[in-house]
């Protein structure tokens, strides 16, 4: 039985010098992964500053295997095994799907109240031409939290509106969730590849103007949810926006939705 304990959180901004834990015993850790770090590294991206691996295996003395992936421009909640054994538990958890995820995210226009996406997506493997790449079976629960219109005409439209949801991914595919909303109509505020580029820099210039990259991905995984690889125990964990997100929150009037840290444990498998 693992000694289970609470790591005490740093502030969540995207420039913290360390990796904010959430939750740390002897078989895993779970952190916020920052927006723009890399889980680990890539020759797609041999100029990042941030490996996330590296920093917590600094930052713990001991080495760390993730077991899912977050993009790099999604910041949000990230369980890391502590042994290639817990490793391999966890990894099974998720390819059986018994994890559950859910995201928050801003996008373009008023997202509907409620709606499964169930439209497969092609996974790119960057080695062969997309259309050779078999279409998995992809599906997504989306919900809508909450709207705002704009008065500026970003758009062709004097007005722009705009939508928090919460997105759960019942598969696990590449860019999934961006490539879900974008294929309904309401891609992710800040998606280079699959959103819009007007509304991108719109947000980039007005509200994250200190941001490093070309744009900020307003994609977060705030609620995680998975078997605890030695006693089986339901282990869930959520966390608050980082800093620069939270503020764009409170300043559409959407305080009530973001999330708070809270780490439960259920009493029995």
């Amino acid at each position: 039985m693992p000694t289970f304990h609470v790591g005490e959180m740093p502030s969540m901004s995207s420039d913290s010098s360390s990796v904010p834990i959430l939750y740390q015993d002897d078989a895993l850790v779970i952190v916020y992964k920052p927006a723009g770090a890399l889980v680990h590294r890539s020759p797609l991206a041999a100029h990042a500053t941030r490996i996330l691996m590296t920093e917590l295996r600094d930052q713990l003395g001991q080495w760390v295997y993730p077991v899912h992936r977050l993009d790099r421009p999604t910041e949000g909640v990230m369980v890391f095994a502590l042994s290639s054994a817990h490793a391999s538990t966890l990894c099974e958890a998720f390819a059986e799907h018994r994890v559950e995820k859910r995201y928050l995210a801003i996008v373009r226009g008023h997202a509907p109240e409620t709606l499964r996406i169930d439209r497969p997506l092609r996974e790119e493997d960057g080695k062969r031409p997309k259309a050779e790449c078999p279409a998995m079976p992809a599906q997504t629960d989306v919900t809508r939290l909450a709207t705002a219109s704009l008065d500026v005409a970003i758009d062709r439209y004097p007005t722009s509106r705009y939508a928090l949801v919460e997105a759960s991914p019942l598969t696990g595919r590449r860019h999934q969730i961006r490539r879900h909303l974008s294929g309904i109509g309401h891609p992710i505020i800040g998606d280079a590849k699959h959103g819009k580029g007007v509304h991108n820099r719109y947000f980039k210039n007005t509200f994250f103007a200190e941001w490093e990259g070309d744009t900020r991905l307003l994609l977060a995984s705030t609620y995680l949810s998975l078997p605890h690889p030695v006693t089986g125990r339901m282990l869930t964990v959520s966390a608050p926006l980082s800093s620069d997100f939270g503020a764009l929150l409170d300043h559409l009037g959407w305080q009530t939705y973001q999330p708070v840290t809270q780490v439960t444990i259920a009493s029995s498998p």
